[in-house]
């Protein structure tokens, strides 16, 4: 009979049927791409957009493939990209779009760029801005006007909240490296065992990953300091207001950056406010010299850390191999 056949009962199905759809749901939310973004103007001021690919490609006047680079489903190299009205920044977490006046900054809920969000909304306002409080009759100060005329362009501002961010996180994560790598590599040359040899294998195996992400940042960096062209599609700004000349009132870009330039003194100024050319990268070289200085450091960090694994693994395997000796001559007693 039909009914003699071997069955389920009909809640067991629904349970099964329940988890499969629940695995499925939870599939589906893990590959769902964010269609959040945010906005940050001259000003800080953040607004939150939830569009998708062709809005942003209209709002910005990007390409479907450079927008393609910043998809967190595709694995990309780091990048920094300058087109015609557009940077295009895909450094790990930080996936961005930054224009002569406005930041887009996408996925701004995730933990690790909550943070950029803040500081840029810290450092994108001008000096002008800054000064605007203090009233129509007050007129700026001689010091304050030398600010507003020197500070640097709005795109070379968030690219500097940009690389101070990844470069600070990168070597954060070097530095928790470094701090449970050399106690375990102490430990294993003290005492061999499958436990602390397994943990070891486990901490190279991070270190090796964490070094091919600061390889990739250092490499583009390196790649863009090479290449005078490329670092002159990133000047946004002399694109649109188009290149300033001698005596022509129009603001002067400085060598360094804001936040530095009341450290340097009066002399020191004077001598380094120069007019920009059309292919004069110097301002740009400087800020991107700095970062690469510092993502040089943190991967000298860890080439010291794979050395010392290195030194580690060849101490084990004399150690090892003295061992072996002795069983093989006690053996032959």
């Amino acid at each position: 009979m039909a009914g003699d056949g071997f069955g389920f009962p009909v809640e067991s199905q629904v349970v099964s049927v329940k988890k499969k759809t629940a695995t499925t749901t939870t599939k589906k939310k893990n590959t769902v791409v964010s269609r959040s973004w945010v906005s940050l103007d001259h000003e800080g001021r953040t607004t939150v957009l939830d569009v998708d690919k062709y809005a942003i490609m209209q709002r910005v006047q990007i390409n479907a493939r450079d927008l393609r680079l910043l998809d967190p489903l595709l694995s990309y190299p780091s990048t920094i990209l300058g087109r015609e009205s557009v940077i295009v920044l895909n450094l790990e977490h930080i996936k961005s779009i930054i224009t002569a006046d406005e930041v887009l900054l996408r996925d701004p809920m995730d933990e690790n760029v909550v943070p950029i969000v803040e500081e840029l909304q810290r450092r994108l306002p001008s000096t002008n801005s800054l000064y605007q409080g203090q009233g129509e009759e007050e007129e700026p100060s001689t010091t304050q006007n030398e600010l507003a005329e020197n500070e640097f362009p709005f795109e070379f501002r968030a690219l500097e909240v940009a690389l101070e961010a990844i470069c600070s996180f990168l070597d954060a994560r070097t530095r928790e490296l470094e701090t449970d790598a050399y106690p375990a590599l102490d430990e294993l040359t003290s005492k061999i065992s499958s436990r602390n040899l397994d943990r070891v294998r486990k901490l190279k195996s991070a270190m090796t990953r964490l070094t091919n992400r600061v390889q990739k940042v250092r490499d583009e960096l390196e790649q863009l300091l090479d290449d005078d062209d490329d670092m002159a599609e990133l000047y946004l700004s002399r694109k649109v207001a188009g290149t300033p000349e001698s005596g022509s009132g129009t603001p002067i870009w400085f060598l360094a950056s804001p936040k530095d330039y009341s450290k340097m003194s009066k002399t020191s100024r004077a001598s380094a406010i120069t007019f920009r050319g059309e292919n004069d990268v110097e301002e740009l070289e400087m800020l991107l010299e700095a970062y690469f200085m510092q993502i040089e450091g943190t991967l000298n960090k860890l080439i010291t850390l794979r050395e010392y694994i290195d030194d580690t693994e060849d101490y084990i395997n004399i150690q090892l191999d003295n061992h072996r000796n002795q069983l093989i001559q006690f053996s032959e007693k």
